[in-house]
């Protein structure tokens, strides 16, 4: 059996969906419009998750950062080696490490958990998503404090293809994908980009970490989370995932999906 956690996330679903006709149960918080079966569960509770494992099981571990997130994601790690798991495949995030900004820091003190568990792993390293580009362009505009390096940013369904080849086909030697899309942009390229798929013009600012920060405290965003995205921006902007990788063709026989493609298939979100 496959056990899917975040199943109604952005990768979840797609998971779900490429799974069909394996033996895949989704765990969720309440029922949702999933076409599988589903166990209630909650990583705030890991147990809850655990009681539906067995020997030999693949779990698919991913969930968005809460406070309590690295210690439910460890606590979930041991459980499942308790229960025997046959293999945890989780998502991180480029470059994870602890003591890391945000994301990275606590994916790292995870990874560095599953590492040690003795279950066979797999270490999914996306970038950012594609998915939430639209979420960053407002009034004809995208700001950041990325300067001109280039992201290679992925979709978010190749993450879930390589998920999902990786928890079908026979368990193989634990490792890390670092998983990027075919191509690195610059956000002036990906903003002119945006722009060409939606017939008006997109204009990218680039902004000091500490107007960046106020810009996003001014969208809501508490401090010091909106100092510290703001600072993580600029780290990104030394290029550290301005290189793409193999990893998505390597592992699904496919290329990655483009930018292009990507706003082919997503132009209506941005007009929300």
């Amino acid at each position: 059996m496959i056990l899917v956690t975040g199943a109604t996330g952005t990768i979840g679903r797609a998971l779900i969906e490429r799974l069909r006709g394996e033996d895949v149960v989704a765990v969720l918080r309440r029922p949702a419009d999933l076409d599988c079966a589903h166990v209630l569960g909650d990583l705030e509770r890991p147990e809850t998750i655990a009681a539906a494992l067995s020997p030999g099981d693949r779990l698919f571990l991913n969930s968005s950062l809460w406070p309590g997130f690295v210690q439910a994601h460890q606590r979930m790690i041991d459980l499942a080696r308790e229960a025997g798991a046959g293999q945890i495949v989780t998502v991180s995030v480029r470059g994870a490490t602890p003591g890391a900004l945000l994301g990275g820091g606590a994916h790292g003190e995870v990874d560095a958990h599953l590492r040690k568990s003795g279950v066979p792993w797999s270490i999914l390293e996306p970038v950012g998503f594609m998915q939430n580009l639209p979420a960053e362009v407002r009034g004809g505009r995208m700001y950041g404090s990325y300067g001109s390096a280039p992201v290679g940013y992925i979709d978010a369904r190749d993450i879930a293809d390589v998920a999902a080849a990786l928890l079908t086909r026979p368990v193989g030697e634990s490792g890390v994908h670092v998983l990027t899309g075919p191509e690195a942009h610059s956000h002036d390229e990906i903003a002119a980009a945006i722009g060409a798929a939606l017939g008006r013009p997109v204009e990218y600012t680039d902004l000091p970490v500490p107007e960046m920060a106020a810009h996003l405290a001014r969208q809501g965003l508490p401090e010091p989370v909106s100092h510290d995205l703001a600072a993580l921006m600029a780290e990104i902007g030394d290029g550290r995932w301005s290189t793409v990788t193999t990893a998505v063709q390597d592992i699904t026989g496919h290329p990655p999906r483009s930018l292009a493609a990507f706003l082919a298939d997503h132009a209506p979100a941005f007009e929300r």
